[in-house]
């Protein structure tokens, strides 16, 4: 063995003492750092880089979260119409939509609802175990179809790709409802819908803890109908959902 191949496996172990020593956690960039600072030497970090991809030692951490640019994505900017105001005077007026995501022993569902701010219905709802299109465009088309007129109505949402597609947009333009999105980041713009999801798992999902997704989506339908039709809310004069519309438009 030459005295390069000698320093080169000398510098492999050190490598990987350091990987091991701090449980996968550290890149080739950290590693660097780690041998620099235990030697007098200058370390090179592409050699440290090339090292580990030929051990095969990967920082075991998350990936860092990219925008997704799915394909007929619109890149229209869409503005905050609704600016925080949650409330509305008669039904379809101004809805909230969104998707959330339930976790059951590894397995996900995604639910995905529309709600009415008049009474805080949820007038369409879908699951899935992937978060694709159809999920977002089959709970809008229920909807839509629902509601007795759509001139005048407001849907908002985040900033979603769901949400930026052109065919999701012109089902909203074909039936002339207004679309208003959240600002980037800001959880607070659909504030409603995501107090609808938190009781959602506090009142089922962590109590109930269901065992498989089976389970769990026969108990979002069942909270979900129980959500619009007994669970009473003060700002409703204590009546549920359906009951405050139902008596209101009598």
């Amino acid at each position: 063995m030459t005295e390069r191949a000698d320093r080169q496996s000398a510098m492999e172990v050190r490598i990987r003492g350091i990987y091991d020593e701090h449980k996968g956690r550290y890149g080739y960039r950290r590693i660097t750092a780690a041998l620099c600072s235990s030697t007098a030497q200058t370390v090179n970090h592409k050699c440290v880089q090339r090292l580990m991809q030929k051990k095969g030692l990967r920082p075991l951490i998350r990936a860092k979260r990219r925008s997704r640019n799915a394909q007929g994505m619109s890149d229209v900017q869409v503005p905050n119409v609704l600016q925080r105001n949650f409330s509305a005077t008669a039904p379809d007026q101004k809805w909230v939509t969104d998707v959330t995501e339930f976790n059951v022993n590894g397995q996900k569902l995604y639910p995905s609802a529309c709600m009415d701010l008049y009474n805080g219905e949820i007038i369409a709802h879908r699951m899935a175990k992937r978060p694709v299109f159809e999920l977002v465009s089959g709970t809008l088309q229920t909807a839509l179809s629902r509601a007795r007129s759509a001139n005048e109505l407001i849907i908002h949402s985040d900033q979603g790709w769901h949400y930026k597609m052109q065919p999701y947009r012109a089902m909203l333009a074909t039936c002339g409802v207004t679309q208003s999105m959240s600002r980037k980041g800001n959880c607070f713009d659909n504030a409603a819908i995501e107090s609808l999801f938190g009781t959602l798992k506090a009142e089922y999902f962590h109590l109930a803890a269901p065992s498989s997704l089976d389970a769990l989506e026969a108990g979002v339908h069942d909270y979900i109908r129980y959500h619009n039709n007994e669970r009473i809310k003060l700002g409703l004069q204590w009546l549920s959902p359906v009951g405050y519309r139902q008596r209101k438009n009598a």
